[in-house]
């Protein structure tokens, strides 16, 4: 079993004892760390009000009950929203003029992992500083529930499918319009969790009127790793080809992560969805754009092209996000299909992705395929070693450093080699127990290789 504790959330596997799985207990213990930070965090409000939103993985209804009922013992009002999105959920406590919300979701993760991750009154993700607080609270147990005549109420409300579509259609670069004239035929895999319900919504409120859908039913039961990667994608590129539809689609299980796959059943990337809506809104909003480290360097190539400015940020969307604000970005994101549009607000929305892309498509009147091939081509290989207790992260980072000393390296978070055109981006991950290896050139062959030789080196050292 598996318990990782973050200054974004609590992560982990269901089942096993205190401390080691995500139990009853452990989800009770964050909650209350949470609620009682918020209650501190806002000491002159009466009643703390907080929005829930969930994915629809087997454990989530258990979980939903534990941490909603752990916060109206503490004294704290409760939106349930049930089934969501992340993207939802962080439109819904702005407009709820919220305290706070929690989406329950281990986002790509497989069926048998959970979370809560923690948004604060903006319905962005707290902050390092804020986590640290929160992960205190709980350590010490300091928490005080609320006597019986000041218990919290909850409100379920399921009004929010249609408050995010319908502020996606009212931004000015969503043309339904267009979008209705191209009638595009789309196939959507929505891998049984919530985007089956939001994404299909979406479209038919955006006036696609040919919809394929492919595990869209929100049971829980995964049929496929969740994780929106090529290999995982095999049964939404048939279905292309058997329905010859012209655009592929893919969430992950809280929707905020999106792939898109050709009319020929071929990947158009992950990496490239941010690249052909940073792409559209900057031919009609010129501006700054920012993307992670990790993050293929075809966004600053689009970018510079237009004479504008690209900015890097440490991989996170907080760090993302904290980026996009200090330069004012139009645009921005992260590599894995997240997409970050300012104008509806700082977070990844898959929904208002899909939305620009079709206007985009739309517009330009070509398949996906001809979209795709408009932008530099690079490759970037995703790989991973698994840690064991036994091995010095730190230590293996900064040998990496030294031995690649005569490159261009930057520590920002974790190391990055620039080797002339080709990058390594080497970090321990946030959320589970490894080291990611992120590796990129002009072509699979190249970046391969790439990872190959700097996971040889890794290897070496532990």
């Amino acid at each position: 079993m598996t318990l990782i504790k973050s200054i974004s959330g609590i992560r982990g596997t269901i089942g096993g004892k205190v401390d080691d799985g995500l139990t009853p207990i452990d989800t009770v213990k964050f909650a209350a760390a949470y609620g009682s930070w918020l209650i501190n965090r806002n000491p002159e409000v009466a009643k703390v009000k907080v929005v829930i939103g969930r994915d629809a993985r087997i454990s989530g209804e258990m979980i939903s009950n534990l941490v909603i009922s752990t916060l109206v013992g503490l004294g704290i009002d409760v939106i349930n929203l049930d089934l969501s999105t992340t993207p939802t959920v962080e439109v819904a406590v702005v407009m709820e003029s919220a305290h706070g919300g929690i989406i329950l979701t281990a986002s790509h993760n497989p069926k048998q992992w959970n979370a809560l991750k923690l948004l604060n009154e903006k319905g962005e993700f707290i902050s390092g500083k804020d986590g640290e607080e929160v992960l205190a609270i709980a350590e010490n147990e300091s928490f005080l529930f609320a006597d019986v005549d000041d218990l919290g109420k909850v409100t379920k409300d399921d009004s929010y499918l249609k408050k995010h579509i319908d502020a996606i259609l009212n931004l000015p670069l969503v043309d339904k319009k267009a979008i209705e004239a191209a009638d595009f035929k789309v196939v959507v895999d929505a891998v049984n969790s919530t985007g089956g319900i939001f994404v299909p919504a979406l479209l038919e409120a955006l006036g696609v009127k040919q919809i394929t859908k492919l595990y869209c039913e929100p049971t829980g039961h995964f049929p496929h790793n969740p994780e929106p990667l090529p290999e995982h994608l095999t049964d939404l590129s048939d279905k292309m080809i058997d329905e010859k539809a012209d655009v592929g689609i893919t969430v992950d299980p809280d929707v905020d992560r999106l792939a898109l796959v050709c009319e020929d059943g071929s990947m158009f990337g992950e990496e490239y969805t941010l690249v052909a809506v940073a792409d559209y809104v900057l031919t009609h909003t010129p501006g700054a754009t920012v993307s992670n480290l990790s993050s293929t360097r075809a966004l600053r190539d689009v970018t510079e092209a237009r004479g504008l400015t690209y900015h890097s940020a440490a991989v996170g969307e907080v760090n993302v996000v904290s980026k996009m604000k200090e330069v004012n970005a139009v645009i921005g994101g992260e590599g894995n299909g997240g997409i970050i549009y300012p104008e509806l607000h700082y977070g990844r929305d898959s929904l208002v992705g899909i939305a620009l892309i079709l206007s985009h498509l739309a517009h330009k009147k070509m398949k996906l395929s001809a979209l795709r091939d408009s932008y530099p081509t690079y490759t970037i290989s995703k790989n991973k070693i698994e840690l064991t207790p036994a091995i010095d992260v730190d230590l293996v980072l900064t040998k990496m450093a030294e031995k690649y000393a005569e490159f261009e390296v930057d520590t920002l978070d974790g190391v990055k080699i620039y080797i002339e055109k080709e990058w390594v981006h080497l970090r321990k991950s946030n959320t589970e127990p490894i080291i990611r290896i992120y590796s990129e050139s002009v072509n699979a062959e190249k970046a391969n290789d790439l990872a190959f030789r700097i996971m040889d080196d890794i290897k070496s050292f532990v």
